[in-house]
């Protein structure tokens, strides 16, 4: 992905529908104070949400790309919630909200002549705007989805009596062993024009992209997103010093402290969400220097450009990074 970093353009909208979606799961329809259309949106796109408790927190669009009149998303309430997903359960119809632009870090590849979709639990989300898409376009895709049983299947009724349920498959935790997911059968050979999206707990998508690998699927037809990470990343590690390339002022990064914590410390703010280098919100550009990457958000090619880093959770392996801020 090409960096780049622009203020954010926030809107404000009101919780026009609430409704369970699954156990733990609610889905909220977003609309525009004044009625007017929202900004468009493609198929894996995601919206911040600013919520009353200063906190912001990602969630993907599930609705049509098409429809211009509503943003919808799925939160699931997590047990180990740090405060986003409890807040936003605790809205009701009718609260008002501040939301980002939509952006997209996930989007479907236009040349792709076939499309496999695995969604682990609320990753259904992204994948299930995606499914929506290619059906309208009459492309060729298979949706499948994994759930712990058939209560936690978010949007399960629409995804089965809808256009989707021909190409959607759903796999159940509880069901005998026979009727589980088969990754690798899922999986396949890679075939030429074949790409694959993930979505889900980080152990899914590990899961499912180490078998990929395994066939011998190209890198470049293999895409994923996080929404958190399978334990949280490490920010502790020697002291080092960041310059900032605007001013100059240098601002020291201790052992026990992330760069975030140590620019705001200094009056420096960068925009953050998920704290766990996983949603590229904070993403920097570095100008000199060479970050210790411990992000689930870049490639393998980013991280080896080092021209850029998420200061949430990444480090420096030098004793002083040059940022582009």
């Amino acid at each position: 992905m090409a960096f780049e970093y622009q203020e954010s353009v926030l809107i404000k909208v009101r919780v026009a529908r609430k409704t369970e979606a699954a156990t733990d799961v609610c889905a909220f329809e977003l609309a525009s104070l004044d009625g007017h259309a929202l900004p468009g949106f493609t198929a894996g796109a995601h919206i911040d949400v600013h919520l009353a408790n200063g906190l912001i927190r990602q969630y993907s669009l599930c609705n049509d790309p098409s429809e211009t009149h509503r943003y919808r998303i799925g939160v699931l309430r997590e047990v180990q919630s740090r405060g986003g997903s409890v807040a936003m359960h605790a809205l009701a119809e009718g609260d008002e909200l501040l939301i980002s632009e939509p952006r997209n870090h996930f989007a479907l590849v236009d040349s792709a002549q076939r499309t496999l979709l695995l969604a682990g639990g609320i990753g259904i989300t992204p994948l299930l705007a995606m499914a929506r898409a290619l059906s309208a376009q009459s492309a060729s895709f298979e949706l499948h989805y994994c759930v712990r049983e058939p209560a936690r299947a978010a949007f399960r009724e629409e995804i089965e009596t809808s256009a989707l349920g021909a190409n959607a498959h759903l796999y159940y935790d509880s069901a005998p062993i026979d009727a589980r997911a088969n990754l690798s059968a899922i999986v396949g050979v890679p075939e030429s024009g074949r790409h694959l999206y993930v979505c889900g707990p980080a152990g899914f998508i590990e899961a499912v992209l180490s078998i990929a690998r395994g066939l011998g699927w190209p890198e470049t037809h293999l895409h994923k997103e996080y929404f958190a990470a399978a334990t949280p990343p490490v920010s502790e590690g020697g002291a080092f010093r960041v310059k900032l390339a605007s001013t100059g002022q240098i601002v020291e990064v201790g052992e026990h402290q992330s760069v975030i914590e140590s620019l705001e410390a200094a009056g420096v703010i960068v925009p953050t969400s998920c704290e766990q280098g996983v949603c590229g919100t904070c993403l920097t550009r570095v100008l000199a220097g060479e970050p210790d990457h411990r992000d689930m958000y870049l490639t393998d090619e980013e991280r080896a450009a080092n021209d850029q880093f998420l200061p949430c959770c990444s480090r420096s392996k030098t004793s002083e990074l040059v940022l582009d801020l």
